[in-house]
């Protein structure tokens, strides 16, 4: 009988992380000061980030080591494992081989931790001892809260308001860690402060929420700020699936054709994507690369390329990227990592040179995919990556119609087990697909810095 799992040892977690910039055929756009519009260096993120992240941040070498305690960690469920979708391959009735790599099995049932670890790691060494953050969907506030409890920190998160309504659990999770959650926007803040009065009954907003996290960490003496997505240095952290990934794929005899995964600021895409891409860079491979949102949310398929905040206050550097706008405030779909208003810098660039592809779903037709996935999987994906099920499983109808035996890996980047009240609406055909109108995108991108 052929294997279906593919499975690492210890030893196989990897020693460092891969970081692709200095292996672009392109120099990305440097961050600009938002008062002067002049590009700044890394003193411009000194006030919420500590020096070890900033080096990373704007490193250009291939290779970071990864520290001993954090691959210590990391060993609570790294390697993850690979499996190939033999069940799904038949629902399908495809030649595509279909595999994907299950990162749900980390203590917070998401990928997240492969970057919660180590910014913890790193802000405990420099004396710091509350970290905040923002999360959507909980997965990233869950998995700082479980790093701030493997380090020792304090852990404050803004939670954005609908998220925190519609997913009581993993605001439970993060408490039962120990964090401090709130529902963003609050009056805990002047950017929370100011939203309520213009917007009592807001739903909140990634952006609103990052706000929020940076005026707290810039206003305490013994605080720093948090990043789940978006950032190089961040996407450097996740790279550890990708690199597990390629050895498992040879385990398995086979090399990716194409490689997807769901993109909201572009983390586990990244992660995924970034050391398969190196091959296409420097080794003469020719794997696709597509990265999908939701339609309600279409940064990379209908945003514009150019420089924006990172929140909604306008406080960060501006980055150049994909956006909708800094003010923009996505729908409430349940995918509640995947609605931000920008992504990151490294992914937009690579969007725009032509390098990955772009693909935008409807809320149902991505959660009849992740139905269809759980019943011949047996995994309850997350919404977010049901995004990414959507595109799998389009690519490999595409291949049954051609009769092409093409390989086809994914990120399957978490669980769905606290997101069963969203798989209830859509089986009671409650959900609500969302979709922007150019109109509504116009008005979104007429506040835009430049």
């Amino acid at each position: 009988m052929e294997p279906t799992k593919f499975v690492l040892g210890d030893e196989h977690i990897p020693q460092s992380w891969y970081n692709i910039v200095p292996d672009l055929p392109f120099a990305l756009e440097p961050p600009l000061d938002p008062a002067t519009r002049e590009p700044v260096g890394p003193e411009a993120f000194a006030p919420i980030f500590p020096r070890a992240i900033i080096e990373q941040e704007v490193s250009a070498e291939p290779r970071v080591p990864i520290p001993e305690e954090v691959r210590k960690i990391y060993g609570l469920w790294r390697p993850t494992p690979l499996f190939r979708a033999r069940r799904l391959e038949r629902l399908l009735d495809t030649p595509a081989r279909i595999y994907y790599k299950y990162e749900g099995v980390s203590p917070t049932g998401s990928h997240k931790p492969n970057t919660a670890v180590p910014q913890a790691y790193y802000n405990r060494e420099e004396g710091v001892r509350r970290l905040t953050t923002e999360t959507g969907a909980g997965q990233w506030g869950s998995s700082l809260a479980f790093a701030c409890r493997q380090m020792g920190l304090e852990c404050t998160v803004y939670m954005v308001r609908v998220s925190y309504d519609q997913k009581p659990y993993r605001r439970i999770m993060m408490q039962t860690y120990g964090a401090d959650v709130h529902a963003s926007p609050t009056d805990l803040t002047q950017a929370g402060r100011r939203i309520l009065e213009e917007h009592p009954d807001s739903p909140g907003s990634l952006g609103i929420a990052i706000s929020e996290a940076v005026e707290d960490a810039v206003g305490s003496e013994d605080a720093k700020y948090s990043l789940g997505s978006v950032l190089n240095h961040v996407l450097l952290h996740q790279t550890v699936i990708g690199q597990e990934a390629i050895e498992q794929m040879e385990l398995a005899g086979e090399y990716p054709d194409v490689v997807v995964g769901c993109a909201g600021g572009g983390s586990n895409f990244g992660g995924i994507a970034f050391p398969f891409l190196r091959e296409n860079l420097l080794n003469g491979r020719d794997t696709r690369f597509i990265a999908v949102e939701p339609a309600s949310c279409p940064t990379l398929t209908k945003g514009r390329f150019t420089y924006d905040f990172g929140d909604t206050a306008g406080t960060t550097p501006l980055m150049k990227m994909y956006t909708l706008g800094h003010s923009f405030v996505p729908a409430g779909i349940h995918a509640g990592g995947l609605r931000y208003h920008g992504d990151s810098p490294i992914l937009s660039a690579l969007v725009h040179e032509g390098l990955v592809e772009a693909r935008a779903y409807l809320q149902n037709e991505t959660f009849e995919a992740g139905v269809a996935f759980a019943r011949a999987e047996g995994i309850v994906p997350a919404p977010e990556v049901n995004h990414a099920i959507k595109a799998v499983m389009d690519l490999a109808l595409e291949a049954r119609e051609a009769g092409e035996g093409r390989v086809i890996l994914f990120n399957m980047c978490g669980h769905g087990h606290f997101d069963l009240s969203a798989y209830e609406r859509y089986l009671a055909g409650e959900l609500v697909d969302l979709q922007l109108s150019q109109e509504e995108i116009d008005r979104a991108l007429e506040g835009l810095p430049i």
